[in-house]
């Protein structure tokens, strides 16, 4: 009781931090938490975000953006959010599960039939995305403010791989949150729970033989370093989910609020499209850093992974998430 008085109290000297400082005429100086390295997509965007922001606002708020887990872990941000700690943090569906589970169900393998297909269902105002937000405003003190297409997971690795059965007995670094646990386990490897912060490390030191995220994260990241092989599994379509700690957010003067949800709608789409425009240069670019590239031309079995994938999730989430998942798939 005494922890939750304590932030508590901390949300209420943030909000009226703000209003102060909009009484006095003074910025209003918010936190952005995220993982990605700067020169990444999710990292230009949040720095793009912020600088919207003060544009729409003549200045009246100020984001100060703390890219690379400079503030923590993955679980770590997405819990100061909640706390107040921080007013702005992006994360992917899965991550944002770790404050309302059923966000996981939309970083779900195999799930969506296209990019616009995924930004339909995930777009902040589609049905499904309003009730989840609901949910985690009510659950966590945490709302959706935008989306943006994150990019299409791959799997990498330091060894050839062709199907399920090359991974068995393999390390392969997972997202430390279930639904990307239990993908990496239908992949065939042992899924093996590292945050992101950790991940060059882990691969150099070989605690773990490989990771999957999509091209921007691989190119930013310079994985092409350490890691010879990329397999185009295409296995998870993904948007990542920017929040906002909902009690400093309607603490904001209402002029305010609907100048950072411009910025956002107009962020989303513009990371939306950057994303898209890059990830054909990014693979070009990885190949030319010396990665090997197998796809289904040189082998890779993309329906035996896909199979052994889809097994997995729904003995391990079907029950849970079934009608969602329909809701999902009915989305035209």
């Amino acid at each position: 009781m005494k922890k939750m008085f304590m932030v508590a109290c901390c949300l209420a000297s943030v909000v009226l931090v703000s209003l102060q400082a909009v009484a006095a005429d003074k910025p209003i100086v918010l936190r952005y938490a995220h993982m990605n390295a700067p020169t990444s997509v999710a990292g230009k965007q949040a720095t793009m975000f912020a600088e919207l922001v003060a544009q729409k606002t003549n200045g009246a708020v100020k984001i100060d953006v703390f890219p690379s887990s400079q503030l923590g872990t993955l679980q770590e941000m997405a819990e100061q959010v909640s706390t107040g700690t921080v007013a702005f943090h992006h994360n992917t569906m899965a991550g944002i599960g770790s404050l309302y589970q059923d966000f996981g169900a939309l970083d779900t393998p195999y799930l969506y039939r296209d990019v616009a297909h995924l930004m339909q269902v995930t777009n902040p105002a589609s049905p499904i995305m309003q009730t989840l937000s609901a949910e985690l405003v009510k659950a966590k003190g945490v709302r959706v403010l935008y989306t943006f297409y994150f990019g299409t997971r791959e799997l990498t690795a330091n060894k050839e791989v062709k199907t399920p059965k090359d991974l068995e007995g393999v390390k392969i670094r997972a997202i430390p949150f279930p639904i990307y646990m239990t993908t990496v386990e239908g992949m065939g490897a042992v899924a093996t729970p590292v945050d992101w912060s950790e991940v060059p490390t882990a691969l150099a030191t070989g605690t773990v033989s490989g990771q999957e995220n999509p091209f921007d994260v691989i190119w930013s990241a310079k994985l092409y370093e350490i890691q010879k092989y990329m397999m185009l599994t295409n296995h998870i379509m993904g948007a990542e989910c920017v929040v906002a700690n909902e009690e400093v957010f309607s603490g904001l003067p209402e002029e305010i609020q609907k100048q950072i949800l411009e910025a956002a709608a107009e962020v989303s789409a513009q990371a939306t499209k950057m994303t898209q425009d890059l990830e054909a240069q990014q693979l070009a670019d990885l190949k030319a850093k010396g990665m090997t590239v197998i796809g289904a031309e040189e082998g890779l079995d993309i329906e035996a992974f896909k199979t052994s994938v889809q097994a997995a999730i729904e003995k391990k989430f079907g029950e849970q998430y079934g009608e969602l998942y329909k809701q999902i798939k009915a989305m035209m």
